[in-house]
């Protein structure tokens, strides 16, 4: 009686130590699964930089109304004259305050043109530097100041009745003198009938004026 009761025992005590080594197995083999799908903390810490970076590779794009050309070193960095400060005049007024453009000034003064150009809604002008009037000849020069109809026929031949960006600048355009001048070029290297332009897509507050090296002289 003592033996069956011994050997039933030692069964369940067996029994018992079998369950408890499968039980904790099965939670040794959950544990570890469970550590798997979790990330760790050097792989979060590895994707954080990923989203910061991603805006810094984007560029900031050009702005809209950027001059361009190496005459616009020539152009005052602050006050009425500079880029900034010509943007909030009218064309003739604006011309009047950039050092590069005191003859053109002049001439359009003589010729009674301010207050047409600053009164206009849109124009482009092809404005010549004062080293460019220096290049015509004093005597040819003093006469055709003297001379107003001329004078307004040479002035209106700069000026076209829109704005064209450097994206339209191109081509062929019909001038407030009623005739054609032809533009040539792209990007930031362009040519009005010849003339360089030196410092352009200066805005006003009703114009783009191109600064160019030389005057273009209309057929008269």
């Amino acid at each position: 009686m003592n033996t069956t009761l011994r050997t039933r025992s030692m069964g369940l005590a067996a029994l018992a130590l079998t369950a408890s080594m499968s039980l904790a197995s099965c939670g040794s083999e959950d544990d570890s699964t469970a550590a798997a799908d979790e990330p760790t903390t050097s792989e979060s810490t590895s994707e954080a930089p990923m989203e910061s970076e991603s805006p810094m590779e984007s560029e900031e794009p050009m702005a809209a109304g950027t001059p361009f050309g190496p005459g616009c070193a020539g152009v005052p960095t602050s006050g009425e004259g500079s880029v900034e400060g010509m943007a909030d005049d009218p064309v003739a007024t604006a011309a009047s305050n950039n050092p590069l453009l005191k003859t053109l000034v002049a001439a359009v003064t003589e010729a009674g043109l301010v207050d047409t150009l600053n009164s206009a809604e849109n124009l482009t002008v092809f404005a010549p530097t004062d080293d460019a009037f220096a290049q015509i000849p004093k005597k040819d020069l003093n006469a055709l100041l003297k001379d107003k109809e001329a004078l307004t026929t040479v002035l209106t031949h700069h000026v076209v009745g829109e704005r064209l960006s450097p994206e339209d600048v191109a081509g062929e355009h019909e001038t407030l003198a009623g005739d054609m001048i032809t533009v040539e070029g792209s990007g930031e290297d362009f040519t009005a009938e010849g003339a360089a332009v030196v410092c352009g897509n200066v805005q006003t507050a009703n114009a783009t004026v191109y600064v160019i090296d030389s005057v273009m002289m209309p057929q008269m």
